[in-house]
């Protein structure tokens, strides 16, 4: 009867903890000019599961790392942390410059286009997800160096 009882419990806490559904899609980091200390992180989140949010983030390439948005503060837009990125169920996120994106902060070094990052993702269910960012050039506006994605998706 334990022997059941402790089977029914395990089953239980699995499927209570069930990893986050999430594909992480084109993720790029915004290379820096030598004496930039910080950069930013973007990607698509795509939820192919329940509602569940992006808690947190970690890299070695910066001293911190935070979720941050942009808003309208009396007519001029500003950049704020934020404790969570929502990832609605069946979803697309986007995380793009002038938006919602991973804030860089503190770099040791600069962060060179054809480089790549380490970046770890933290979801509210306990999943966590290690990627590997390439590092690339954005121009002005949102728009990659050397392809024609714009940043800027809904």
């Amino acid at each position: 009867m334990k022997r059941a009882l402790a089977t029914l419990t395990t089953l239980l806490l699995a499927s209570s903890l069930q990893a986050a559904d999430v594909d992480v899609v084109e993720p790029y980091a915004r290379a820096t000019a030598p004496g930039q200390m910080n950069s930013a992180a973007f990607m698509q989140l795509s939820n192919k599961g329940d509602a569940t949010r992006l808690t947190g983030a970690s890299s070695s390439a910066a001293e911190v790392v935070e979720l941050h948005t942009h808003q309208h503060d009396q007519g001029v837009m500003r950049m704020r942390q934020i404790e969570a990125i929502d990832l609605p169920a069946n979803e697309t996120t986007t995380l793009a410059p002038g938006g919602l994106h991973i804030m860089l902060i503190g770099l040791p070094q600069p962060l060179a286009a054809g480089g790549s990052i380490e970046l770890n993702l933290e979801f509210e269910d306990g999943d966590t997800r290690t990627l590997q960012v390439p590092v690339q050039m954005v121009m002005p506006g949102g728009m990659k160096h050397g392809n024609k994605s714009h940043g800027m998706h809904n």
